[in-house]
């Protein structure tokens, strides 16, 4: 930590997963903006989010393969000129099309520098040094999340849309550089090269068919043919995906073994419904405050910081909390704050004050979120044989990532806003409102299966497993992930 080498290591890799997770922020911030500007309609902003987190999800864990087998470096330095260039078309994107595209690709970018960003890390330091680099990056990384709504806001308001992405030009200068001079390599000579590429193209084909139908059903009606083919086209892909699975075993990207474990089982379902009522709530939540409530992008950003610092600030006392307690309280607890949170918000009227009207909702979901984050993934872990952390971890990751994907493609659908209504502050007003009890409705849900699930589950320091102790990329997620 005090050598060069070590400064330079854990500097590339924040800035890195802090330009993965600033992207990740800034966007939903500029949803309005990039409706205006590209003539774009509500279906289209859909797929600006709902492209690069389809991506994302779906190839994430072949990411962390890839460079256990081929070199950290190597495939971490692709992620990042390769997400460097899809940022790049998306900031001189002509039409929402464009963008749409560049953002798919975008998320394939992420998916090999984000899992690189925290393997190099767990193979580059010395084992008394690893811990205090992980947490140095988590709490940076985590200031990089809080700071993205101020800068994509102040970048939107004052310059342009575009440069929310042309902002990761230099900083992937930086992050090349700094790889190059000091990062050094590393890989798993003594891992299996066999990959699981074709689970992750089945998984890939299953969200994106589900996702499609979702978004096209307000346009062109349940029974139309493309509806219908999205629909058939992701029921097979997942036919295929689970057999594909099935039949590679222990070299499967998400082995089917590990739901076996009803616990394990459950919280992933856990996972999906509570990162989905999050992605889509937030979805509608950014475009209600800008064309409903009169805020700039600055402001709609700032408006959900505090949830951002409450969780930087309590995430630690949080999962030491469920070390002595079990996970179940908090469990429970967590997504009942977050639906009243939720309620409260969705009460806000055009032209009430922000400490009055929003505040409150934002600061009791902001605890909500630090109550259960840490200790759920701290759960998951502990649902499985500790040989399996890594791809448990993966895959809950995913889990998360695929419950918001299905949520923003869904939420709108469900509460009747579709076209360029968003645009129209009284339907848009109606359908925000309706979301927030949906969202609610979902997370009410959650807690219901945390009271189930979680008895008896008690969370202790367990050591790694020797096949671990090289540090494949899940493994390491639960000590800095971000919702």
């Amino acid at each position: 930590m005090r050598s060069a080498a070590g400064r330079g290591t854990l500097a590339a890799a924040v800035l890195a997963s802090g330009m993965v997770f600033l992207d990740s922020t800034v966007v939903n911030v500029a949803l309005p903006t990039l409706g205006r500007e590209l003539n774009a309609s509500l279906a289209q902003l859909q797929w600006v989010i709902n492209g690069y987190t389809l991506t994302l999800a779906a190839f994430v864990l072949l990411g962390g393969a890839l460079g256990d087998h081929f070199g950290r470096r190597r495939v971490f330095l692709t992620g990042v000129v390769w997400f460097t260039v899809a940022s790049l078309v998306c900031g001189l994107a002509p039409n929402v099309e464009t963008l749409i595209a560049a953002r798919v690709v975008q998320g394939v970018g992420g998916a090999l520098l984000t899992p690189g960003s925290l393997a190099l890390l767990q193979a580059s330091f010395r084992e008394e040094d690893r811990a205090p680099a992980i947490g140095a990056w988590s709490g940076l990384a985590g200031t990089t999340t809080a700071l993205g709504p101020f800068v994509g806001g102040v970048l939107i308001d004052q310059v342009s849309w575009r440069w929310i992405f042309l902002i990761n030009l230099p900083l992937a200068a930086l992050i090349v550089w700094l790889s190059l001079v000091y990062v050094p390599e590393s890989r798993d000579v003594q891992v299996d090269r066999r990959f699981d590429v074709a689970g992750a193209l089945l998984g890939a084909a299953a969200l994106a068919g589900v996702t499609y139908a979702l978004i096209a059903w307000p346009e062109h009606g349940f029974g139309s043919v493309p509806v219908l083919a999205g629909f058939a086209v992701g029921l097979a892909s997942a036919i295929g995906f689970l057999r594909v699975e099935r039949a590679r075993g222990a070299a499967a990207m998400m082995p089917l073994d590990l739901f076996r474990s009803r616990v394990f089982s459950v919280l992933n379902l856990y996972t999906v419904f509570t990162y989905g009522a999050f992605g889509g709530f937030f979805f509608l939540l950014v475009i209600y405050l800008q064309e409903a409530m009169g805020y700039s992008a600055l402001q709609a950003g700032l408006a959900t910081l505090p949830m951002t610092l409450l969780m930087l600030a309590g995430s630690e006392l949080s999962g030491k909390l469920a070390m002595k307690l079990g996970p179940r309280p908090q469990l429970t607890a967590g997504p009942l704050c977050c639906a009243a949170g939720v309620l409260l918000i969705g009460m806000a009227d055009p032209g009430e004050s922000y400490v009055t009207a929003l505040l409150p909702g934002v600061l009791l979901f902001g605890l909500g979120l630090t109550v259960f984050v840490a200790p759920l993934t701290a759960t998951v872990l502990a649902a499985v044989d500790v040989r399996f952390a890594g791809v448990a971890s993966g895959v809950n990751n995913t889990a998360a990532r695929a419950g918001s994907l299905l949520a923003v493609a869904a939420l709108p659908l469900v509460v009747g806003l579709s076209g360029e209504e968003y645009e129209q502050p009284g339907p848009l007003g109606a359908a925000f409102r309706a979301a927030g009890l949906w969202c609610a409705g979902v997370l009410l849900v959650s807690a219901v299966l945390a009271v189930f699930s979680c008895g008896g589950v008690r969370l202790g320091r367990r050591e790694r497993a020797p096949e671990q102790q090289e540090g494949h990329l899940p493994r390491v997620l639960q000590r800095g992930r971000c919702p």
